[in-house]
């Protein structure tokens, strides 16, 4: 099993190019089955939870050409002959039940495996259930399956009782091809949800009201052929600013989409650094400064993203003062403490809250990941750390970043992968 191993000291310094999102393109692929026709998809990440999703459309049927290197995926969906989503594929990946609206609108039927993936507290499929239940699906779940009937769907009122990010995907991917208009109220605002939008858009949806809390959909007859490009990953940037923060130095990230980070920016400006926005272009200066600490409380776009919590307390974990972070996300999203706490972290756990006092120094030591964002945050802990440090169960992290590894090495990190 793969390992990263992380030797402290270096300011990262450069320019990283961020990726397309993971958590755009997986809703994406999984829309491409809504059309009669084959839908490009541009700026695809190479990443273990696109490949599972590859295979999972395979599965159904669909044609899919995956060129790596011109980082784009065509599907089409005019080949699919079966509704089925089996646990083999869905089991490692949540973002799998995704499929089920569109199989159920295009189709009229659908099964898919109750899913799973990173294990950072209860993430129920219920509010999908009942969202599509709404559009007139007839749904049982049993014997680990999910089984959904439907001769048409119809527009319906969809009211979410809390925010669900892929529970509006789904329901607004289902609500396409429904007969009549849907009303979406209390749903998601993420930039994923919005990108998904201007996708089905392409792809002749008629939609109005994505990123706010309202969407309203009008079914139309069908879909047809299109092309999309994913937009670029905030979690990522963030990530990689954090790295530059944490580090004392300088980034510049490009290709990104700074309107998509205005939480995580604002925190970082707290903490000490300068950031310039040119373009699609973010830079970090920290001027070798060590970072302040801040207080952090997730919550629904446009707040603190929950992706970005454990990154956020591996900063402070080395930040003068003492932060606060409350989980409002995830019951379970606070299992990276403990493997902090290896390399000699001050953390305290209250329930969901977190107080994080800075210590001068890190020290390096073997840790284990725990889910993906976790994995990042203990790169970056790593990155300040005396020593090495050597992070196990990397697989979490190759689900949601590109080529880390190389990214950071090539801003003055001294990581290596070993196997």
């Amino acid at each position: 099993m793969d390992k990263i191993v992380v030797a402290g000291g270096p300011a990262l310094q450069g320019e990283v190019r961020i990726s397309g999102a993971k958590n755009a393109v997986l809703p994406i692929l999984c829309a491409t089955l809504l059309a009669d026709g084959p839908v490009e998809i541009g700026n695809v990440p190479h990443l273990h939870d696109v490949l599972t999703t590859i295979k999972l459309l395979e599965g159904l049927g669909a044609g899919v050409v995956h060129d790596v290197d011109g980082a784009r995926v065509t599907v089409d969906p005019c080949s699919v002959d079966s509704h089925v989503a089996p646990y083999e594929l869905v089991r490692t990946m949540r973002a799998s039940v995704l499929v089920l609206g569109p199989l159920l609108a295009k189709f009229g039927a659908a099964e898919v495996s109750l899913p799973g993936g990173c294990a950072i507290g209860a993430r129920p499929v219920d509010l999908h259930i009942k969202a599509l239940e709404a559009l007139g699906a007839e749904i049982t779940v049993e014997h680990g399956f999910i089984r959904a009937r439907a001769d048409r769907l119809r527009g319906g009122h969809v009211v979410f009782e809390t925010i669900s990010v892929g529970a509006t995907e789904n329901v607004l991917m289902a609500a396409t091809l429904a007969e009549g208009t849907t009303l979406i109220d209390n749903a998601a605002r993420e930039p994923e949800i919005v990108d998904l939008a201007e996708c089905l858009i392409a792809m002749g949806a008629d939609i109005r009201g994505a990123g706010t809390s309202r969407i309203e959909v009008r079914g139309v007859a069908a879909l047809h052929a299109a092309r999309h490009a994913v937009v670029a990953d905030r979690i990522e940037t963030g990530t990689f600013l954090v790295a530059a923060a944490i580090t004392g130095g300088r980034v510049t990230a490009t290709a990104a989409r700074p309107e998509t980070l205005g939480a995580v920016l604002d925190k970082l400006r707290q903490a000490g650094a300068d950031v310039t926005i040119e373009g699609d272009a973010i830079t970090l200066d920290m001027h070798g400064r060590r970072p302040r600490a801040v207080d952090i409380v997730t919550s629904p776009h446009p707040g603190f993203p929950t992706d970005m919590q454990a990154q956020m307390m591996a900063l402070n974990c080395v930040a003068e003062g003492m932060g606060t972070i409350d989980e409002t996300i995830f019951e379970n999203r606070f299992m990276h403490v403990n493997e902090l706490m290896r390399l000699g972290a001050d953390i305290h756990i209250d329930g969901p809250r977190a107080t994080v006092k800075g210590v001068a120094r890190l020290s390096g030591a073997p840790v284990m990941a725990t889910d993906l964002r976790a994995s990042a945050s203990l790169i970056l802990a790593g990155l300040v750390a005396e020593g090495e440090t050597t992070i196990d169960r990397i697989y979490h992290l190759d689900r949601g970043y590109e080529h880390i590894e190389r990214k950071l090495s090539a801003l003055g990190a001294r990581i290596r992968r070993e196997r």
